[in-house]
């Protein structure tokens, strides 16, 4: 008997279901595959009360993630990162906001990554997957091979050529393949076979990563009480966190763990890569590729996420906004937050923190509020 509550695969355009146990990667309409849920109050009671007998990692919230091999299941200790209040740091207006850091470079491959390729690579090999794949620039390659070789799948990764060579040298470290290409993301993963049973789990290109990203936003709710804050501030880069956060906190209304409440969303670009900043601004449902993109913060360097429309979608149905941030401050920041907080921040993180003091400036935040911050990589990853 499985447990977990998944019930079937949804379209996140159309609304056609699918198996839940079949492979699956892009829908008929082109729109990545969500894992649908049973979920009511009586399995929201069940669920609070088993989870003080749980160790602290994603698997405590086993029965939203659809793994069917539970006790088999690949885990290296990701999630349960901790949430982190700034003392000395935060922006002068509002005084009283209280500003939380929640730290995803503790997981075990050093960022958020972990959360999703778990979920994708343990997936993949109990599908039958013959390998996983991916294009990526810096730390979701880091993680899926380091998840492929706990797993025993061979693993193949496509970096653009100008990627730290840290980055390079830790995947060959796991077994994989390195493939290398000029330019971004969108010309690495054209060197990515096809045609030899690999998967290919890129950003929402499969269902399972948005699975683990969610777990984001369960943490978040209980390690806050179940109360939920005011406002998320997020470096987007793909995307998938948010749209992971985003079905979090319907799934734990469904269950009655929280109430109708829920955060804004702030997205962050750098100005040099800021698509879905672009179409927010302007409006748009979907957002048009970026041309030339010109940044060194590698999280951020996505200039087309393939489930831009749902991003777009949750940050409007939040109430949220997009900002981009000037890099040539996060050098500062970071060197301030190691200083005053005793916190060592990647590029992805400083950017995240340059959008709160440009957001309280703009007077976004009110006073009172509760204003988390995700940190989403180790420095060290990218040395």
């Amino acid at each position: 008997m499985r447990g977990h509550w998944a019930r079937h695969l949804v379209c996140s355009r159309t609304g056609e279901t699918a198996p839940l146990d079949e492979p699956a990667f892009l829908s008929p309409a082109g729109a990545p595959w969500l894992v649908e849920y049973e979920l009511d109050p009586r399995k929201g009671d069940l669920l609070r009360h088993s989870l003080a007998d749980r160790p602290w990692t994603l698997w405590r919230y086993r029965e939203l993630l659809p793994v069917s091999r539970f006790e088999d299941r690949v885990d290296l200790g990701e999630g349960g990162t901790p949430l982190v209040r700034l003392r000395r740091m935060g922006p002068a207006t509002p005084a009283n906001i209280e500003l939380l850091v929640k730290d995803e470079a503790r997981n075990p491959t050093g960022s958020f990554k972990a959360r999703g390729l778990s979920l994708a690579v343990n997936r993949a090999r109990e599908l039958g997957a013959a390998g996983v794949q991916l294009a990526s620039a810096g730390n979701a390659a880091l993680a899926m091979t380091a998840y492929a070789a706990a797993a025993g799948l061979r693993a193949r990764v496509a970096l653009p050529e100008d990627t730290p060579k840290t980055v390079e040298e830790r995947c060959r470290e796991h077994g994989a393949e390195v493939l290398l290409s000029p330019g971004t993301l969108v010309e690495a993963a054209k060197l990515l076979r096809q045609d030899d049973g690999f998967w290919t789990i890129s950003t929402l290109r499969e269902p399972y990563r948005v699975e683990g990203k969610k777990t984001m936003g369960l943490e978040l709710a209980e390690q806050l009480g179940w109360e939920l804050p005011d406002w998320i501030v997020y470096p987007l880069g793909g995307g998938t966190g948010i749209v992971g956060m985003h079905k979090a906190f319907d799934e734990l209304r469904r269950l009655g763990l929280v109430g109708e409440k829920r955060p804004r969303f702030a997205v962050v670009q750098a100005a040099g890569c800021a698509p879905i900043v672009r179409a927010f601004e302007r409006g748009e449902a979907a957002a048009e590729p970026w041309e030339n993109p010109d940044t060194r913060v590698w999280g951020l360097r996505v200039p087309k996420a393939i489930g831009d429309f749902l991003v777009l979608k949750a940050v409007r149905e939040s109430g949220g906004t997009a900002i981009a941030v000037d890099e040539q401050r996060l050098a500062e920041i970071t060197s301030r937050a190691a200083r005053l907080e005793g916190l060592l921040l990647g590029p992805e993180g400083a950017a995240a923190l340059a959008a709160v003091e440009d957001l309280a400036a703009r007077g976004t935040f009110s006073e009172g509020q509760r204003v988390v911050v995700f940190q989403t990589g180790d420095p060290a990853n990218y040395q």
